[in-house]
């Protein structure tokens, strides 16, 4: 399983990095948020200390930042519904 998670974080770290695809981009900001998440909730279930909890909870914060803050030429294109 961490073998799965690792190469997978690798490759969202890739599609965040490259120039092109916003859309593959969107997906790895989701993933990120996901894990991290995931991450954050099982060390709460699992009783552990903020010292445990820290190390995702960070990741997570600079994850939401870094998708909030992206460049406008790296955003997926949004849908009007208003006309």
């Amino acid at each position: 399983m961490l073998t799965l998670l690792g190469i997978g974080k690798l490759l969202g770290v890739i599609a965040v990095l490259i120039p092109k695809f916003p859309l593959l981009k969107e997906w790895a900001y989701a993933g990120f948020f996901f894990i991290m998440s995931g991450a954050i909730f099982s060390h709460i279930a699992s009783g552990d200390v903020i010292n445990a909890i820290f190390p995702s909870l960070l990741l997570l914060i600079l994850t939401v930042i870094s998708w909030y803050f992206r460049p406008v030429s790296r955003r997926a294109m949004t849908v009007n519904i208003n006309g």
